[in-house]
């Protein structure tokens, strides 16, 4: 068999073994969000979920799933959902555990999402915005005021080392 021809068959059927792999998957809701139309944060609301919710995977695009629940079809964001069968135990620190690394904790394995928040097709949109770079820089800080927010709330300050300037040797 011809090799050209066989790489297009290879690559069909591992794109259809991953969809596949998805597709039916089920999961739960770890927190209330909204369901949406398209995989976009201002797209349109169909539909909620709340917390505990099960839902079936439908397909995973970005960082979205679209899933399948009660509360009809859309897509919700990837890190409002576990994946699988809910653990009974394992408390909140679980669910803390596989929301942050993507994975179950059953290993020393730490594995990440690699959700990026925004898509190409946004970042080649973007313009540039003085009222909202204003907002942004209105949230800033003070050194006193960041003090005394850590005091009341009873935190306390850890020293930690820059990593040397690579190539530098330090």
């Amino acid at each position: 068999m011809n090799t050209a021809r066989c790489i297009p068959i290879v690559v069909g059927a591992f794109l259809l073994a991953v969809g596949a792999a998805l597709a039916g998957e089920g999961g739960s809701a770890l927190k209330a969000d909204d369901l949406r139309a398209e995989p976009f944060r201002d797209a349109k609301t169909v539909g909620s979920l709340a917390p505990g919710d099960q839902v079936e995977i439908l397909e995973k695009q970005g960082g979205w799933f679209q899933v399948k629940s009660a509360a009809g079809t859309g897509w919700v964001r990837m890190l409002s959902i576990r994946r699988g069968e809910a653990r009974k135990g394992g408390g909140d620190a679980a669910g803390l555990l596989g929301l942050a690394s993507g994975r179950a904790g059953t290993g020393s394995v730490v594995a990440t999402t690699g959700i990026r928040g925004l898509s190409e097709e946004e970042l080649k949109e973007a313009t540039y915005n003085e009222a909202e770079v204003k907002k942004a820089e209105s949230y800033a800080t003070t050194r006193a005021e960041a003090q005394r927010f850590a005091a009341s709330g009873k935190l306390v300050s850890r020293k930690v080392d820059y990593l040397p300037t690579p190539g530098s040797g330090k």
